[in-house]
């Protein structure tokens, strides 16, 4: 049985922007969280200090230096594993921090179970992107013939 996909889905995927848009969906939610946060840095340290991080500017400064240095990179294509790992590793603190279903109970409970189990999702599609960055350095971008 051969796997193969529909003449269309090789078309959209060995389009030539499919790549960079499936990298700026991927960090879309990074780049907002940073943008918003370093316009209301404030905000972003009360954030910090609401999830027992003190004093909450470093944090903040930290989240903000992430959320916006990690999507250029891995956008950019240079350095994917780095920027790759840094949301990574933020997404990773911030979700068993401020997504603790394990200390909750009813509705609240539900979401927040709900909403650490899609950030572990995220996590995954950001090992993904690095590891297609480094298997494309390794061996060059993979060409599909579509005839």
């Amino acid at each position: 049985m051969r796997d193969e996909s529909p003449r269309w889905v090789d078309a959209v995927l060995d389009w030539h922007w499919t790549g960079l848009l499936a990298r700026v969906g991927l960090t879309s939610a990074f780049i907002v969280g940073g943008l918003t946060k370093l316009s209301n840095f404030g905000a972003a340290i009360a954030e910090q200090q609401h999830f027992g991080l003190h004093p909450g500017w470093p944090w903040a400064a930290l989240a903000v230096a992430v959320e916006i240095v990690g999507p250029a990179v891995i956008i950019w294509g240079r350095f994917v594993w780095l920027g790759a790992g840094a949301i990574g590793v933020l997404t990773a603190v911030a979700t068993f921090v401020a997504n603790d279903f394990w200390n909750l109970t009813g509705a609240e409970r539900f979401a927040a179970f709900n909403s650490f189990f899609e950030h572990i999702g995220l996590i995954a599609g950001l090992v993904l992107v690095a590891l297609v960055a480094e298997s494309e350095k390794k061996t060059g971008p993979e060409i599909r013939d579509v005839s």
